[in-house]
C-alpha cells in the first residue's frame, strides 16, 4: 500500500502565516521561518507554501522569505502564488522549492502548465484548484478563491494532467477552515477522474478525519491542513500514529 503523506500549509500573507474559513477572515498565526522549521523536525511529509494574496494583487511571490523557509525545512516543499510564467517557476525553484503549484497562472494561460512539465519534469508541476459548489456544480474559482471561473472542475483537472501536472491539490472551499472533515463527495470524483497523486485540502478538524479520508478513498495520497496544526490541536507524531493503527501506512 502506497505510504500516505501528512502535509502541513503555510499561507502566507505580508510575510506571515494566516488562517481563515471559506477563505475569508483571516488571523495572523506566526512566521513562516518559524513554523516550517517546527514541522520539518516534527513528522512532516512534506510542507506547502502559499503566499495567498500573490495572484490577486498581481504581483510576484515574495522570495526573501520563501527562501529563509527553504534554508529551514529538510522535506520536499512545494510553493505557489503569483505563479504566471515559466520564468516564475524558475525563480521559485532556484529559491529552493521542489515542486511549483499553480491555480490563476494556469486559469489564465493552460499552456504554462505543457511548457513548466516539459522544461522541469511533470513532477515539478503541481495543479491547485480552488473548487465550490455552485448551483449544484463542482467550479473552480481563481485568485484565492475570489473569482469564479465559471468552469467545471473534474474536467478542468482532467486537462490540467493532460497537459502534464504531475500532482492535484483538491482545496475545497466548502470546507475550508470549517472542520467538519474533508470534502469526501468532491474527492472521490477527482480521484476516480485523474492518475496522478491527488493531495485533499479543506476541513480537518481532528485525527478520525483523516482516518475516514483515507479509508473512504484508498486511493487518495495524502492530507493536506493548516489551523488544527498550527494551533496544537493535533500533533502530526499522534496523528500518525493513530493511522498506523488503523492499518494505513505513514512515515514515523
Amino acid at each position: 500500500m502506497i505510504t500516505k503523506r501528512i502535509i502541513p500549509c503555510l499561507d502566507v500573507k505580508n510575510g506571515r502565516v494566516v488562517k481563515g474559513t471559506n477563505f475569508q477572515g483571516l488571523n495572523d498565526v506566526s512566521s513562516p521561518i518559524e513554523l516550517a522549521k517546527y514541522y520539518s523536525d516534527n513528522g512532516a511529509d512534506e510542507l506547502v507554501f502559499y503566499d495567498i494574496t500573490a495572484s490577486f494583487e498581481e504581483r510576484k511571490l515574495f522570495t526573501d522569505i520563501l527562501c529563509e523557509v527553504a534554508k529551514n525545512v529538510f522535506i520536499p516543499l512545494t510553493v505557489g502564488g503569483g505563479i504566471n510564467t515559466v520564468d516564475d517557476f524558475d525563480r521559485v525553484l532556484k529559491c529552493g522549492a521542489d515542486k511549483v503549484s499553480v491555480n490563476s497562472g494556469a486559469i489564465r494561460n493552460p499552456e504554462l502548465i505543457r511548457e513548466a512539465a516539459q522544461k522541469y519534469g511533470n513532477q515539478c508541476v503541481v495543479i491547485s484548484a480552488d473548487i465550490k459548489r455552485v448551483d449544484g456544480q463542482f467550479t473552480v474559482f481563481s485568485k484565492g478563491g475570489r473569482e469564479n471561473t465559471g468552469m467545471e472542475a473534474i474536467s478542468w483537472i482532467k486537462k490540467c494532467v493532460a497537459l502534464g501536472a504531475g500532482e492535484v491539490v483538491v482545496n475545497s472551499i466548502d470546507t475550508d477552515g470549517v472542520k467538519g472533515g474533508f470534502d469526501i463527495e468532491l474527492l472521490k470524483l477527482i480521484c476516480e477522474a485523474v492518475n496522478v497523486p491527488v493531495i485533499a485540502s479543506g476541513g480537518a478538524g481532528n485525527i478520525q478525519h483523516f482516518v475516514d479520508l483515507f479509508k473512504q478513498i484508498p486511493d487518495i495520497d495524502a492530507g493536506l491542513a493548516a489551523s488544527i496544526f498550527h494551533f496544537g490541536e493535533v500533533k502530526i507524531s499522534d496523528l500518525k500514529q493513530e493511522l498506523k493503527k488503523n492499518n494505513i501506512t505513514v512515515r514515523l
